[in-house]
């Protein structure tokens, strides 16, 4: 008893210390390549088909990339890393680009109410005990916080969480469709050991709203190829769902004939029939270009060919589609402009009206010089703010402070039993 009280206590000091913000980077990079080996797993349903492209998977978000880099970059500098993905057909605990997979569940199976139970809720406990992890990583607001929470409780594991949207810092803004997994969301974000955020608004928010201290992490990229020619003008890179706005491209497309505009975005679950309305409606658009769900290597591979990525949504985090455009010397013309970066480092144009956005592309389409500046910019920002190892040392940081008091956990007994709820 007095042991487990111990326990709890070092475990209040260690979130006490994670709770104030760090300032110095210096430090952080150094402690992050010294550190002693750790164990470590993502959960990430939609991970797997950016993992293993062999496995293709319905639209692929902009955290499973980030899951993915992060997974690997952990994995290189020789921390045991595992993921639990969704059931693909994948064999378990396979071995994919050096982290060990467990399935959690098949996405359709089950009886419609009473699936959340069996398979979801107990396909998900199994995989998080059968990866028998230090520490457990997630992003993007879901029940599947909640549920991550209550097993690290009863195992004495630690949990941090990433925000991957301004709407999950925000309780009204949350894109959860049932009340259910917003009250669970909300469980886990206030069990969480630590919550990561992606910039400075975030943090604010989740303060405001929850009361709850975010510290920020930043994003990583994977370069990509050079490109034999810019011959394409405009790329849209999102899933097709209401709150990406899609609509407002096809708007821009019909006022820029002279434009090539190439649009990538495959469905989302509940929002089919707006994947459908906006593949019909592009067809009738000859200067658009509707390349519907793309692999992450097959999308990837078209932003070096563009002269601008466009971002028409209404909330966002920091996109990840940002820094792929912009690693490549891609300009954005925006809605969304995360802590103001697009205005400031002038790594293309932040607008806010559908007419400035048109104005915008038109003047740098026509420009080359102040497009190939703001390209030029792009690429200095990313090389001095996103270098890997910059932006893994708070990540690296806060890991080895939550693992640095479990490292002689009893492992966890074999897999199979379900949450005590």
């Amino acid at each position: 008893m007095v042991a487990a009280l111990h326990r709890r206590l070092s475990r209040r000091e260690h979130v006490r210390a994670l709770s104030r913000p760090l300032t110095n980077n210096a430090r952080e990079l150094a402690s992050a390549a010294n550190m002693p080996r750790m164990s470590l797993c993502l959960v990430g349903l939609d991970n797997l088909p950016v993992l293993a492209p062999e496995f293709r998977g319905p639209a692929i978000g902009g955290e499973s990339v980030q899951q993915t880099l992060l997974g690997k970059a952990l994995a290189r500098r020789g921390h045991e890393v595992s993921m639990v993905t969704a059931d693909h057909g994948q064999e378990d605990a396979g071995v994919y680009g050096g982290i060990r997979v467990y399935r959690a569940y098949r996405p359709a199976a089950g009886v419609p109410l009473l699936r959340f139970v069996h398979p979801r809720c107990t396909g998900l406990w199994s995989a998080l005990a059968r990866a028998d992890a230090q520490l457990y990583y997630t992003s993007c607001a879901g029940m599947h916080l909640g549920l991550m929470a209550l097993f690290c409780a009863q195992h004495d594991r630690r949990l941090v969480f990433r925000c991957a949207s301004d709407s999950d810092c925000d309780p009204a803004r949350l894109l959860i469709r049932y009340a259910r997994d917003r009250w669970l969301y909300g469980y886990g974000l206030r069990r969480a050991d630590v919550i990561l955020v992606q910039n400075a608004a975030q943090a604010a928010a989740l303060r405001r709203h929850f009361g709850l201290h975010g510290r920020l992490a930043g994003m990583l990229v994977e370069p990509g190829p050079a490109a034999a020619a810019r011959d394409l003008d405009v790329l849209w890179v999102g899933n097709i769902r209401h709150v990406k706005r899609p609509d407002r491209l096809l708007a821009l497309a019909a006022q820029l004939p002279e434009a090539r505009i190439h649009m990538v975005g495959g469905p989302v679950a509940d929002e089919a029939a707006l994947y459908e309305r906006i593949r019909r409606e592009a067809a009738s658009l000859p200067n658009l270009t509707f390349h519907g769900h793309r692999s992450y290597r097959d999308a990837s591979n078209l932003y070096g060919r563009a002269r601008l990525l466009v971002n028409t949504s209404d909330v966002e985090g920091f996109p990840n589609a940002f820094l792929q455009a912009w690693i490549r010397g891609v300009p954005v013309v925006s809605f969304t402009d995360p802590d103001g970066v697009i205005r400031r480092r002038g790594l293309g144009e932040a607008v806010a009206s559908a007419g400035a956005m048109r104005d915008a592309i038109h003047h740098l389409l026509r420009d080359a010089g102040a497009r190939d500046a703001a390209g030029q910019r792009c690429r200095a920002y990313m090389a001095r703010e996103h270098a890997e190892e910059r932006v893994l040392a708070p990540y690296l940081t806060a890991f080895e402070e939550l693992t640095a008091d479990s490292r002689a956990a009893v492992r966890l007994p074999a897999a199979g039993e379900g949450p005590h709820v």
